[in-house]
């Protein structure tokens, strides 16, 4: 077999060992799914009439799901990043990856595997944050637009998994881990997500309209709307793009260098 058919066999071994874990341990999933959740509940049927009819043309509770889903999708996906840098963290401080190099497998294989199970968690966490907000009528654009969304969130998710995994690594402690991806977390709040931008201060919006959340969430909402991204889109994408290359850099560097404590 060739180099590359040995990586993708231990690559696979690897994910089925990180998805074995992920089903082993369900309160983990539970959490990251129940959160986003929990907030697109509580802003829509608590604060959603008030802040639907702030919207530009808005008319209440509605047109703030219509608004409010991309934010929490987003934030499904961030918060696949806590589990993720939890759980290399685990393997990074207990031995499992020098356990690893002594073993007849592909180098990158262990990192692989995760970054897969964390993509896996991502998809299965935007399906039912997705489902349940048409269930509570949610209603999006084409087929087009729902393929456009999905493209941008896939592609967040891969910088968002390689981001948290280079922070599992540097970390030293899974306590340390479970706290490094918090403002994954906390930037969406500070974004178009919740309420335009126009609407804060102007210091406050100039800081919301320049850091990456904003273009992604925009972009997602135009797919979903039937509406042409423009400019958000690149913006998104290359927000993307250099979180993915600096992280996988990153992380590569530090799985190099990584020992049991």
């Amino acid at each position: 077999m060739t180099v590359m058919t040995y990586t993708a066999r231990d690559s696979v071994t690897m994910l089925r060992r990180n998805l074995k874990h992920l089903i082993r341990y369900p309160s983990l999933t539970l959490m990251i799914i129940g959160m986003p959740v929990l907030f697109l509940l509580l802003f829509v049927y608590v604060f959603g009439g008030t802040m639907g009819a702030g919207l530009p043309g808005g008319d209440g509770r509605a047109d703030y799901l219509t608004y409010i889903t991309p934010t929490i999708l987003v934030m499904t996906v961030a918060s696949v990043a806590n589990s993720t840098a939890i759980l290399i963290a685990k393997d990074a401080t207990e031995g499992i990856i020098d356990r690893f190099r002594t073993m007849p497998i592909a180098r990158s294989a262990p990192l692989n595997g995760h970054v897969l199970a964390a993509m896996a968690q991502t998809v299965l966490g935007v399906l039912v944050v997705l489902a349940i907000a048409i269930a509570i009528g949610y209603r999006g654009g084409s087929a087009a637009g729902y393929a456009g969304a999905a493209g941008m969130l896939v592609l967040m998710g891969w910088a968002m998994t390689w981001l948290s995994v280079a922070l599992g690594l540097a970390s030293g402690s899974v306590e340390a881990a479970s706290n490094a991806p918090l403002p994954l977390i906390l930037l969406p709040f500070l974004s178009s997500g919740f309420v335009p931008t126009e609407s804060m201060p102007s210091g406050l919006a100039w800081i919301a309209e320049h850091q990456p959340f904003t273009p992604i969430i925009d972009t997602l909402r135009a797919c979903l709307e039937g509406r042409d991204p423009g400019s958000d889109a690149v913006w998104a994408i290359g927000w993307c793009v250099l979180i993915t290359a600096l992280c996988f850099w990153w992380a590569v560097r530090l799985f190099g260098r990584v020992r049991a404590v």
